[in-house]
């Protein structure tokens, strides 16, 4: 092989080096004059700690202005990733009592965030736990606390399905709403807490510190002119009396039911209770795991909200319905009557009546509670326009209440048989129970109280709502009203009156409450039984009072209580009164005598 010439290789060893300090001289150019900015931003970063500052959740007011719901400061477990050295996680999770790989958990779900910002880890840390993280924070490389707020509970109302409560952003929700959350925040999973989050949760602040390598605290950035405030979330004004609410939860606890009630005028709601329930405070922060296991294996699943959720036969309650439709469709009127020998025969069937009433009308038979007329009447209606006229006060469809948990219940019609037995395959036999509000009928708690403020006002049906109003407490004050939604059915004066009328009689005639008569107020009400087949009856009132002047409109469920008159309308007798005579005792709601 040739050897090269002295004079080749010096130009090829010249070459390499030009080639090498070209290079080299290149990589200087883009490190100092191209990526620059990028260089600065990193260092930065490694010197600046972001710190999150949590806003000041919506206060829950009630509508005389009384502190329901309020906050207050808890301490949480965060870490932050590019700072975190990974072999603290048995350590860490050790001494919080964390489940063993949650740590690796968190961090895995936030990868996609920035390694800066704090990932919330535990919440409702002790001083215990604090003093420890003090202690040890110099070994503890990434590891932080911050001071956040927990909902607290001032009224003594529990308010369970109502306000609702605060829980861990799931990681569904996450993938949803990343413009506002990360891992670990707490956001509203139920009640009005979930339903008006998006004004009560506020807006994040930011807090900048330097930190040395190990992302310890030295001092603020620019004397903290450049820390960002949060924004406190909306503040709400409930319907709610909270003096009702408390009186309501007192009467009913104990018992499977709910209550109901609400202004006859505007669908304010000014009292929802379901029982049984269970404690906000537990969920204020961290909730126990034996809290979820109690309630969750409870049979008498206190988690579920019976006054918007649950379904129940409205019994006898539902006559008015079958009177109306009646009534203003002229297939009846005031003077027809119908003779009650104790039952009535339809078929091989006898559908008996409580009492032997004979030749009666729709006022009496409203009054006395008689099954016969409306066994009857149903027939003569029509199942088609007795279902029209159960639609048109709000039956089996949501009534559209500010609340997330709320079903639609059972309205049956010829499409519904239909498609459960068959074309062809179900007779009028199907039906005859209908007329008294059994069978296969399934009504909310919530509906049954707006149905009876729809017959208080004279007809005028109004969307039930638990917020009055929203409004923020900051520099540039913004309030929103939340509008009163009301439609006028199409149902004359002359029926409405009669089946008031037939109400009114029930308490302060012949019917089965007149023991809800209260001294000084006229109420009108209609009780009800609603069949169980897997055990005692469920017992239900609905009413409203003063009759000549509306101001509340309520209804009372009681499981496995057997007659309504006994023990439903006993509970409502007690909230109308307190409500009429201690709350509006400045209004001219007291009247002596019926006009």
């Amino acid at each position: 092989m040739r050897e090269l010439s002295p004079q080749i290789r010096t130009s090829i060893i010249t070459f390499l080096t030009l080639t090498i300090f070209v290079t080299l001289g290149f990589r200087l150019y883009q490190i100092q004059i191209i990526e620059t900015k990028k260089y600065q931003e990193t260092s930065i970063k490694n010197a600046i700690k972001e710190k999150v500052i949590e806003p000041y959740r919506g206060i829950f007011y009630d509508r005389n202005w009384k502190v329901l719901v309020d906050n207050k400061p808890g301490f949480t477990l965060r870490i932050i990733p590019y700072y975190f050295d990974t072999s603290l996680i048995p350590v860490i999770e050790n001494y919080f009592k964390l489940k063993p790989g949650y740590i690796k958990y968190v961090l895995k779900v936030n990868k996609n965030f920035s390694p800066f910002i704090p990932i919330r880890i535990q919440r409702g840390l002790t001083f215990e736990q604090i003093s420890w993280l003090e202690e040890n924070k110099e070994f503890l490389s990434g590891v932080d606390y911050s001071i956040d707020m927990e909902r607290t509970y001032p009224a003594g109302i529990r308010g369970s399905h109502l306000f609702g409560y605060c829980k861990e952003i799931s990681r569904k929700e996450l993938e949803q709403k990343r413009e506002f959350y990360i891992m670990g925040d707490f956001v509203g999973h139920s009640g009005l807490e979930k339903y008006y989050e998006e004004y009560l949760r506020g807006q994040k602040g930011k807090q900048f510190v330097y930190v040395d390598s190990r992302g310890r605290e030295v001092g603020p950035v620019n004397d903290g002119k450049d820390d960002i405030k949060p924004i406190s979330g909306y503040n709400a004004q409930l319907t709610i009396d909270a003096d009702l609410q408390k009186l309501a939860e007192e009467l009913l606890e104990g018992q499977s039911g709910a209550i109901v009630a609400i202004d006859p005028n505007n669908g304010e709601i000014l009292s929802l209770v379901s029982k049984p329930d269970f404690d906000l405070s537990n969920f204020a922060s961290l909730t126990p795991a034996s809290v979820w296991r109690q309630l969750n294996s409870d049979k008498r699943v206190p988690l579920f909200n019976r006054a918007t959720m649950s379904i129940y036969p409205p019994g006898s309650c539902f006559k008015p319905v079958n009177a109306i439709a009646a009534l203003n469709d002229s297939v009846i009127d005031e003077k027809y009557a119908y003779p009650c020998g104790g039952g009535f025969s339809f078929g091989n069937h006898f559908y008996k009546c409580m009492g032997t009433h004979g030749g009666i009308n729709v006022v009496h038979a409203i009054e006395k509670s008689c099954n016969t007329f409306f066994f009857n009447l149903i027939l003569k209606n029509g199942f088609e326009r007795w279902t029209k006229y159960g639609k048109l006060f709000g039956f089996g469809q949501k009534t559209g209440i500010d609340l997330h948990e709320e079903i639609s219940g059972i309205l049956p019609s010829v499409e519904y048989y239909n498609k459960i037995y068959g074309v062809n395959r179900w007779t009028k036999g199907y039906v005859v129970s209908l007329g008294v509000g059994q069978g296969e009928l399934g009504v909310t708690p919530l509906q049954m109280a707006v149905y009876v403020a729809t017959i208080a006002n004279g007809g005028t049906w109004y969307r039930p709502h638990a917020v009055r109003k929203l409004f923020n407490p900051n520099a540039n004050p913004v309030e929103i009203t939340i509008p009163v939604e009301g439609k006028k059915l199409p149902v004359r004066k002359e029926a409405i009156d009669l089946v008031r009328e037939g109400m009114f009689l029930v308490v302060n005639g012949a019917g089965t409450a007149t023991h809800v008569r209260i001294p000084g107020i006229l109420v009108a009400g209609k009780t009800g039984t609603a069949q169980n087949p897997h055990g005692k009856d469920h017992a239900w009132f609905i009413g409203f009072a003063p009759f000549d002047n509306p101001k509340i409109a309520i209804a009372v469920i009681v499981e496995n209580a057997g007659f309504g008159g006994a023990v439903a309308a006993p509970i409502a007798k007690r909230l109308i009164e307190f409500y009429l005579k201690d709350k509006l005792k400045n209004e001219d709601v007291l009247v002596s005598s019926k006009n």
